[in-house]
């Protein structure tokens, strides 16, 4: 079942891929497309495909597949249906890392340092909250804590926008606090693709592990899963996946909570189980999200960010009722 799921779900990432290559405010004819993929045809089309449009749809594939496995882990290491990168905090710590080396001028000399600042926002938040899992047992304070960090990222955020000292610098700055993949390039992709790819690699490794963790740390231990290496793993591949995903398109909340849950029915519930659908779901949401912002008459276009959290809070209340429910029926 897992390996015709993840088949589907390739299939149609590439069909979503495909279609934002070929719509948008200047509609690319198939043949066209095929033209400008053999080497021929007219170069303008040429241009807008590789140059801006498959860049695009590829950068919001990449960060849409890295949130949603890195959602899915933390659900599995925390054994908590509403963990993720957003709600707990770890993306808008990536972000700040990220935003502070835009505001102080270091990325314009050295643009490699934004996803190694990004890398260590994301993995030193993470390692907070796995270590607060261990002393708070109940979903309530364990969202509460990933809300507070949350809040103190996003007020040095707003600190360096307002202080930004140009309005160039004020426009990057919101673009990585709102999330947005316009205008990302190839180079973008080679800088970030190294940290999420890596992290995917990291994650699959402990994917039995999350599995077994389900019964619980007592009896996975039982069953022979090194609990320290489990964690220490997932910590490492949530840091690099969120820390490239930031890097790529700034902070798009909520893909890591939605899709590990649109495929886990399909997987019978196995937490290992869930990562590559919830990476390939993941993908498929936010390339699905840019090509609406790109297609609906919006006016100025919104943000990825902004799209992401008129899906994904609705959808954070739901889970939130329906596991109280429940709990108490």
């Amino acid at each position: 079942m897992t390996r015709w799921l993840v088949l589907a779900l390739f299939i149609g990432l590439l069909a979503m891929i495909a279609l934002s290559a070929f719509i948008g405010p200047t509609i690319i004819p198939p043949m066209a497309i095929v033209r400008a993929l053999s080497g021929g045809g007219d170069p303008t089309i040429a241009a807008i495909l590789f140059d801006i449009r498959l860049p695009r749809a590829i950068a919001a594939a990449l960060a849409g597949g890295a949130l949603g496995i890195s959602g899915a882990a933390l659900q599995g290491l925390l054994r908590n249906p509403l963990a993720e990168p957003g709600t707990l905090g770890v993306s808008a710590s990536a972000a700040t890392a990220a935003t502070a080396i835009v505001y102080f001028g270091f990325a314009a000399s050295a643009p490699w340092l934004v996803p190694i600042a990004s890398l260590a926002g994301a993995m030193a938040a993470t390692t907070l909250i796995s270590a607060a899992a261990l002393r708070m047992r109940g979903v309530a304070s364990l969202i509460l804590f990933g809300v507070a960090l949350s809040a103190l990222s996003g007020a040095i955020m707003a600190l360096f926008v307002n202080l930004a000292p140009n309005p160039f610098s004020l426009s990057d700055l919101i673009n990585w606090t709102a999330g947005s993949v316009a205008n990302r390039d190839w180079g973008d992709i080679a800088l970030a693709l190294p940290f999420i790819a890596s992290g995917i690699i990291v994650l699959m490794m402990v994917r039995r592990s999350l599995g077994v963790l389900a019964l619980g740390e007592e009896a996975a231990h039982g069953l022979g899963v090194d609990l320290a290496r489990t964690r220490a793993l997932t910590i490492i591949g949530t840091g690099l996946t969120t820390g490239g995903a930031v890097a790529l398109a700034g902070m798009v909340g909520f893909v890591g909570l939605v899709a590990p849950h649109v495929v886990r029915a399909a997987v019978r519930h196995d937490a290992g189980a869930t990562l590559l659908p919830a990476a390939l779901a993941g993908a498929m949401l936010t390339v699905v999200a840019d090509i609406g912002i790109r297609l609906f008459p919006w006016g100025s276009e919104l943000h990825l960010g902004t799209v992401a959290a008129l899906v994904g809070a609705p959808t954070f209340i739901w889970l939130v009722f329906r596991l109280g429910t429940i709990r108490h029926g």
